[in-house]
Protein backbone atom coordinates (compact mmCIF):
# COMPACT_ATOMS: atom_id res chain seq x y z
CA UNK A 1 0.00 0.00 0.00
CA UNK A 2 0.95 3.98 -0.72
CA UNK A 3 2.63 5.69 2.64
CA UNK A 4 0.39 8.61 1.60
CA UNK A 5 -3.06 8.52 2.71
CA UNK A 6 -5.96 10.80 1.80
CA UNK A 7 -8.61 11.08 4.10
CA UNK A 8 -12.39 9.85 2.77
CA UNK A 9 -15.22 10.35 4.28
CA UNK A 10 -16.63 8.30 7.36
CA UNK A 11 -20.34 6.42 6.62
CA UNK A 12 -23.00 5.19 8.91
CA UNK A 13 -25.08 2.15 7.90
CA UNK A 14 -28.44 1.79 9.13
CA UNK A 15 -27.45 -1.51 11.32
CA UNK A 16 -24.23 0.48 12.62
CA UNK A 17 -25.39 3.50 13.92
CA UNK A 18 -23.30 5.33 16.78
CA UNK A 19 -24.79 4.20 19.82
CA UNK A 20 -27.23 6.49 21.73
CA UNK A 21 -24.63 7.56 24.73
CA UNK A 22 -23.38 10.63 26.58
CA UNK A 23 -21.25 12.85 24.62
CA UNK A 24 -17.95 10.70 23.50
CA UNK A 25 -18.67 7.80 25.43
CA UNK A 26 -19.00 5.45 21.88
CA UNK A 27 -18.73 6.50 18.50
CA UNK A 28 -19.06 3.39 15.85
CA UNK A 29 -19.66 3.21 12.01
CA UNK A 30 -17.82 2.08 8.83
CA UNK A 31 -15.57 4.01 7.20
CA UNK A 32 -16.15 3.66 2.66
CA UNK A 33 -12.71 3.95 0.50
CA UNK A 34 -13.36 5.19 -2.19
CA UNK A 35 -11.37 3.97 -5.57
CA UNK A 36 -8.63 0.64 -5.75
CA UNK A 37 -6.47 -0.03 -2.94
CA UNK A 38 -3.13 -1.44 -3.49
CA UNK A 39 -2.08 -3.98 -0.84
CA UNK A 40 1.52 -5.33 0.05
CA UNK A 41 1.77 -8.64 -1.55
CA UNK A 42 0.97 -7.20 -4.45
CA UNK A 43 -3.38 -7.93 -4.58
CA UNK A 44 -5.73 -4.84 -5.42
CA UNK A 45 -9.07 -4.03 -3.58
CA UNK A 46 -12.08 -2.16 -4.68
CA UNK A 47 -14.32 -0.23 -3.06
CA UNK A 48 -13.20 -1.51 1.19
CA UNK A 49 -15.32 -0.44 3.85
CA UNK A 50 -13.55 -0.29 7.55
CA UNK A 51 -16.04 -1.15 10.69
CA UNK A 52 -14.23 0.55 13.91
CA UNK A 53 -15.46 1.18 17.03
CA UNK A 54 -14.42 4.58 19.46
CA UNK A 55 -15.59 4.04 23.00
CA UNK A 56 -13.99 6.37 26.26
CA UNK A 57 -14.20 9.41 27.67
CA UNK A 58 -14.95 12.65 25.54
CA UNK A 59 -11.21 14.13 24.27
CA UNK A 60 -9.10 11.20 26.36
CA UNK A 61 -6.05 10.16 24.96
CA UNK A 62 -6.49 7.10 22.37
CA UNK A 63 -5.41 4.03 22.98
CA UNK A 64 -6.27 1.28 20.00
CA UNK A 65 -6.68 -2.40 21.47
CA UNK A 66 -5.89 -5.23 18.56
CA UNK A 67 -6.50 -8.87 18.95
CA UNK A 68 -6.29 -11.98 17.67
CA UNK A 69 -7.29 -13.19 14.14
CA UNK A 70 -11.06 -13.97 15.37
CA UNK A 71 -10.86 -10.67 17.40
CA UNK A 72 -13.32 -7.58 16.24
CA UNK A 73 -13.79 -4.21 16.58
CA UNK A 74 -16.30 -4.87 20.22
CA UNK A 75 -13.09 -4.36 22.09
CA UNK A 76 -15.29 -4.23 25.57
CA UNK A 77 -18.93 -3.44 26.28
CA UNK A 78 -20.35 -0.14 28.24
CA UNK A 79 -23.28 -0.50 30.45
CA UNK A 80 -25.93 0.72 27.73
CA UNK A 81 -24.39 -2.06 25.37
CA UNK A 82 -25.13 -5.46 25.15
CA UNK A 83 -21.98 -6.36 23.22
CA UNK A 84 -19.90 -7.93 25.80
CA UNK A 85 -16.13 -7.69 23.89
CA UNK A 86 -13.81 -10.29 23.34
CA UNK A 87 -11.69 -8.44 25.89
CA UNK A 88 -13.93 -7.46 28.39
CA UNK A 89 -11.14 -9.45 31.37
CA UNK A 90 -8.31 -6.89 30.58
CA UNK A 91 -9.89 -3.52 29.12
CA UNK A 92 -12.72 -1.68 30.36
CA UNK A 93 -13.78 0.93 33.09
CA UNK A 94 -11.30 0.39 35.76
CA UNK A 95 -9.28 -2.73 34.78
CA UNK A 96 -5.76 -2.78 33.26
CA UNK A 97 -6.58 -0.76 30.22
CA UNK A 98 -8.99 1.88 32.01
CA UNK A 99 -11.57 2.93 29.69
CA UNK A 100 -12.32 5.71 32.30
CA UNK A 101 -8.95 7.43 31.68
CA UNK A 102 -8.62 6.68 27.95
CA UNK A 103 -10.30 6.20 24.75
CA UNK A 104 -10.34 2.60 23.08
CA UNK A 105 -10.28 2.63 19.48
CA UNK A 106 -10.56 -0.66 17.26
CA UNK A 107 -11.67 -1.99 13.52
CA UNK A 108 -12.61 -4.98 11.99
CA UNK A 109 -9.95 -6.69 10.27
CA UNK A 110 -9.32 -6.48 6.71
CA UNK A 111 -10.10 -10.32 5.23
CA UNK A 112 -12.20 -10.89 8.63
CA UNK A 113 -15.27 -12.37 9.02
CA UNK A 114 -16.81 -9.50 10.84
CA UNK A 115 -18.11 -5.86 9.24
CA UNK A 116 -14.66 -5.11 7.31
CA UNK A 117 -14.56 -6.11 3.47
CA UNK A 118 -13.02 -9.17 3.51
CA UNK A 119 -13.64 -13.16 1.58
CA UNK A 120 -17.50 -13.72 1.05
CA UNK A 121 -18.36 -17.61 2.57
CA UNK A 122 -17.40 -19.97 -0.17
CA UNK A 123 -16.99 -17.45 -2.77
CA UNK A 124 -15.99 -18.20 -6.37
CA UNK A 125 -13.13 -15.78 -6.43
CA UNK A 126 -10.18 -15.47 -4.31
CA UNK A 127 -9.71 -12.81 -1.92
CA UNK A 128 -6.08 -11.41 -1.70
CA UNK A 129 -2.83 -12.07 0.12
CA UNK A 130 -3.41 -9.65 3.21
CA UNK A 131 -0.57 -8.21 5.11
CA UNK A 132 0.05 -6.53 8.79
CA UNK A 133 1.23 -3.67 6.97
CA UNK A 134 -1.89 -3.49 5.12
CA UNK A 135 -4.18 -3.65 8.30
CA UNK A 136 -1.86 -0.89 9.66
CA UNK A 137 -2.50 1.32 6.49
CA UNK A 138 -6.23 0.87 7.12
CA UNK A 139 -5.58 2.27 10.84
CA UNK A 140 -3.75 5.39 9.56
CA UNK A 141 -6.96 6.02 6.92
CA UNK A 142 -8.98 5.58 10.07
CA UNK A 143 -7.14 7.30 12.44
CA UNK A 144 -7.02 10.62 9.58
CA UNK A 145 -11.11 10.28 9.31
CA UNK A 146 -11.54 10.41 12.87
CA UNK A 147 -9.25 13.65 13.01
CA UNK A 148 -6.97 11.78 15.53
CA UNK A 149 -3.11 12.97 14.84
CA UNK A 150 -1.82 10.22 16.81
CA UNK A 151 -2.36 7.71 19.16
CA UNK A 152 -1.04 7.07 22.60
CA UNK A 153 -0.40 3.52 22.44
CA UNK A 154 -1.13 0.38 20.24
CA UNK A 155 -1.65 -2.18 22.52
CA UNK A 156 -1.96 -5.17 20.45
CA UNK A 157 -2.04 -8.99 21.64
CA UNK A 158 -0.98 -11.86 19.39
CA UNK A 159 -2.21 -11.03 15.83
CA UNK A 160 -2.93 -7.35 16.67
CA UNK A 161 0.98 -7.27 18.12
CA UNK A 162 1.84 -7.96 14.83
CA UNK A 163 -0.27 -5.14 13.77
CA UNK A 164 1.17 -2.99 15.90
CA UNK A 165 4.86 -3.82 14.66
CA UNK A 166 4.02 -2.88 11.25
CA UNK A 167 2.08 0.18 11.99
CA UNK A 168 4.97 1.52 14.33
CA UNK A 169 7.73 0.84 11.26
CA UNK A 170 5.40 2.60 8.80
CA UNK A 171 3.70 5.39 10.87
CA UNK A 172 6.25 6.49 13.80
CA UNK A 173 4.54 9.97 14.16
CA UNK A 174 1.22 8.53 14.47
CA UNK A 175 1.96 6.57 17.70
CA UNK A 176 3.43 7.19 20.94
CA UNK A 177 4.25 3.85 22.68
CA UNK A 178 3.59 -0.07 21.22
CA UNK A 179 2.57 -2.57 23.77
CA UNK A 180 2.93 -5.68 22.36
CA UNK A 181 2.30 -9.45 23.65
CA UNK A 182 2.92 -12.07 22.43
CA UNK A 183 3.94 -11.46 18.81
CA UNK A 184 7.27 -10.54 17.40
CA UNK A 185 8.85 -9.58 13.92
CA UNK A 186 8.15 -12.50 11.89
CA UNK A 187 6.55 -16.22 13.06
CA UNK A 188 8.51 -19.35 14.21
CA UNK A 189 8.37 -22.22 11.84
CA UNK A 190 6.98 -24.49 14.27
CA UNK A 191 4.02 -21.70 14.74
CA UNK A 192 3.74 -21.93 11.01
CA UNK A 193 3.95 -25.62 10.54
CA UNK A 194 0.89 -26.04 12.96
CA UNK A 195 -1.03 -22.99 11.16
CA UNK A 196 -0.17 -25.03 7.77
CA UNK A 197 -1.98 -28.26 8.68
CA UNK A 198 -4.69 -26.41 10.02
CA UNK A 199 -5.31 -24.31 6.78
CA UNK A 200 -5.10 -27.75 5.36
CA UNK A 201 -7.94 -29.17 6.94
CA UNK A 202 -10.02 -26.20 6.20
CA UNK A 203 -9.06 -26.32 2.40
CA UNK A 204 -10.15 -29.77 2.38
CA UNK A 205 -13.09 -29.16 3.75
CA UNK A 206 -14.50 -26.24 1.58
CA UNK A 207 -13.68 -28.21 -1.33
CA UNK A 208 -16.01 -31.30 0.07
CA UNK A 209 -18.65 -28.55 1.02
CA UNK A 210 -17.82 -28.58 4.56
CA UNK A 211 -16.62 -25.70 5.44
CA UNK A 212 -18.24 -25.78 8.95
CA UNK A 213 -17.07 -28.92 9.71
CA UNK A 214 -13.61 -27.81 8.83
CA UNK A 215 -13.01 -25.08 10.56
CA UNK A 216 -14.64 -26.91 13.53
CA UNK A 217 -11.77 -29.20 13.04
CA UNK A 218 -8.96 -26.78 12.68
CA UNK A 219 -10.27 -24.63 15.57
CA UNK A 220 -9.50 -27.38 17.93
CA UNK A 221 -6.43 -27.87 17.01
CA UNK A 222 -5.50 -24.10 17.12
CA UNK A 223 -6.63 -24.39 20.87
CA UNK A 224 -4.46 -27.24 21.73
CA UNK A 225 -1.22 -24.63 20.74
CA UNK A 226 -3.24 -21.51 22.33
CA UNK A 227 -2.85 -22.72 26.30
CA UNK A 228 -0.12 -24.91 27.83
CA UNK A 229 0.72 -28.44 29.05
CA UNK A 230 0.22 -27.49 32.11
CA UNK A 231 -3.55 -26.32 31.80
CA UNK A 232 -4.44 -29.46 30.10
CA UNK A 233 -3.14 -31.66 32.79
CA UNK A 234 -5.08 -29.44 35.59
CA UNK A 235 -8.39 -29.50 33.80
CA UNK A 236 -8.37 -32.56 31.73
CA UNK A 237 -6.44 -35.18 33.72
CA UNK A 238 -10.11 -37.07 34.21
CA UNK A 239 -11.40 -40.51 32.87
CA UNK A 240 -12.80 -41.07 29.14
CA UNK A 241 -16.52 -41.64 28.97
CA UNK A 242 -18.35 -44.30 26.43
CA UNK A 243 -20.11 -42.85 23.59
CA UNK A 244 -21.21 -46.30 21.89
CA UNK A 245 -18.36 -48.16 20.48
CA UNK A 246 -15.58 -45.38 21.19
CA UNK A 247 -14.28 -43.49 24.14
CA UNK A 248 -14.71 -39.42 24.39
CA UNK A 249 -11.81 -37.68 26.66
CA UNK A 250 -12.46 -34.89 28.76
CA UNK A 251 -10.13 -32.78 26.60
CA UNK A 252 -11.48 -33.89 23.17
CA UNK A 253 -14.97 -32.97 24.88
CA UNK A 254 -13.62 -29.15 25.40
CA UNK A 255 -11.66 -28.76 22.11
CA UNK A 256 -14.55 -29.22 19.85
CA UNK A 257 -16.81 -27.78 22.01
CA UNK A 258 -14.73 -24.59 21.46
CA UNK A 259 -14.49 -25.64 17.65
CA UNK A 260 -18.05 -25.77 17.29
CA UNK A 261 -18.49 -21.98 19.21
CA UNK A 262 -15.87 -20.85 16.60
CA UNK A 263 -17.43 -22.03 13.70
CA UNK A 264 -20.89 -20.69 14.29
CA UNK A 265 -19.63 -17.45 14.51
CA UNK A 266 -16.52 -17.47 11.34
CA UNK A 267 -16.35 -18.08 8.06
CA UNK A 268 -13.72 -20.46 7.01
CA UNK A 269 -12.48 -18.27 4.03
CA UNK A 270 -11.82 -15.55 6.32
CA UNK A 271 -9.29 -17.68 8.75
CA UNK A 272 -7.63 -19.27 5.80
CA UNK A 273 -6.66 -15.53 4.92
CA UNK A 274 -5.65 -14.15 7.90
CA UNK A 275 -3.98 -17.47 9.75
CA UNK A 276 -1.81 -16.50 6.40
CA UNK A 277 -1.07 -13.38 7.02
CA UNK A 278 0.60 -14.14 10.11
CA UNK A 279 2.66 -16.29 8.58
CA UNK A 280 3.60 -13.71 5.56
CA UNK A 281 4.57 -11.42 8.86
CA UNK A 282 8.01 -10.35 9.00
CA UNK A 283 8.88 -6.42 10.05
CA UNK A 284 12.41 -4.64 9.82
CA UNK A 285 12.31 -4.28 14.11
CA UNK A 286 15.42 -2.29 13.55
CA UNK A 287 13.80 0.54 11.80
CA UNK A 288 10.97 0.55 14.52
CA UNK A 289 12.01 3.73 16.59
CA UNK A 290 8.58 4.15 18.16
CA UNK A 291 9.42 2.87 22.47
CA UNK A 292 8.14 -0.75 22.71
CA UNK A 293 6.81 -2.83 25.72
CA UNK A 294 7.23 -6.24 24.65
CA UNK A 295 5.42 -9.17 26.75
CA UNK A 296 7.14 -12.53 26.39
CA UNK A 297 4.47 -15.62 27.96
CA UNK A 298 7.40 -18.33 28.68
CA UNK A 299 4.66 -21.24 28.42
CA UNK A 300 3.49 -19.54 25.30
CA UNK A 301 3.89 -22.70 22.25
CA UNK A 302 3.23 -20.21 19.38
CA UNK A 303 5.61 -17.66 19.88
CA UNK A 304 8.79 -18.82 21.71
CA UNK A 305 10.55 -16.81 24.67
CA UNK A 306 13.46 -16.36 22.93
CA UNK A 307 11.91 -15.58 19.58
CA UNK A 308 10.68 -12.29 21.97
CA UNK A 309 14.17 -11.68 23.69
CA UNK A 310 15.41 -11.15 20.14
CA UNK A 311 12.78 -9.05 18.84
CA UNK A 312 13.47 -6.71 22.23
CA UNK A 313 17.12 -6.93 21.22
CA UNK A 314 16.41 -5.80 17.67
CA UNK A 315 14.40 -3.06 18.27
CA UNK A 316 16.13 0.32 19.04
CA UNK A 317 14.02 1.37 21.99
CA UNK A 318 11.87 -1.64 23.73
CA UNK A 319 11.60 -2.54 27.00
CA UNK A 320 10.93 -6.83 27.59
CA UNK A 321 8.64 -7.62 30.21
CA UNK A 322 8.35 -11.32 31.09
CA UNK A 323 5.47 -12.93 32.59
CA UNK A 324 4.32 -16.57 33.56
CA UNK A 325 0.51 -18.03 33.17
CA UNK A 326 -0.70 -21.56 32.47
CA UNK A 327 -2.75 -19.65 29.90
CA UNK A 328 0.16 -19.83 27.82
CA UNK A 329 -0.57 -17.91 24.26
CA UNK A 330 -3.90 -16.54 25.61
CA UNK A 331 -2.05 -14.91 28.46
CA UNK A 332 -2.80 -11.81 27.05
CA UNK A 333 -6.89 -12.05 27.57
CA UNK A 334 -6.62 -13.52 30.45
CA UNK A 335 -4.10 -12.46 32.74
CA UNK A 336 -5.82 -8.90 33.77
CA UNK A 337 -3.36 -8.84 37.00
CA UNK A 338 -0.05 -8.83 35.68
CA UNK A 339 -0.79 -6.78 32.41
CA UNK A 340 -2.17 -4.07 34.76
CA UNK A 341 1.44 -3.02 35.58
CA UNK A 342 2.96 -3.03 32.86
CA UNK A 343 0.18 -1.30 31.23
CA UNK A 344 0.48 1.17 34.10
CA UNK A 345 4.32 1.34 33.39
CA UNK A 346 4.19 1.75 29.24
CA UNK A 347 0.81 4.16 29.64
CA UNK A 348 1.37 6.04 32.28
CA UNK A 349 -0.95 5.70 35.67
CA UNK A 350 -1.15 3.33 38.92
CA UNK A 351 -0.70 -0.21 38.50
Amino acid sequence: MNASVEAVQVSHRAHLAPVPAPEGVVREGILEVPGEVSLYHGGRLSGIHIAWRLVGPANAPVVCALGGISANRCVFGTDDDSKQGWWSEVVGPGRALDADRFRVLSFDYLGGSAETTGPAPQAAAAFPNISTYDQAELLVRLLNNLGLKSLRAIVGGSYGGMVALAFGERYPERVSQLVVIGAADRTHPMATAWRSVQRSILRFAVDCGRSKDGLKLARALAMSTYRSAEEFEARFDGAPTRDGDRYVFPVEQYLFARGGDFADRHNAEAILCLSESIDLHHVDASRIFVPTTVVAIREDQLVPLADLRGLAARLPAAKLREISSIYGHDAFLKESDQLRGIFAAALGGAA
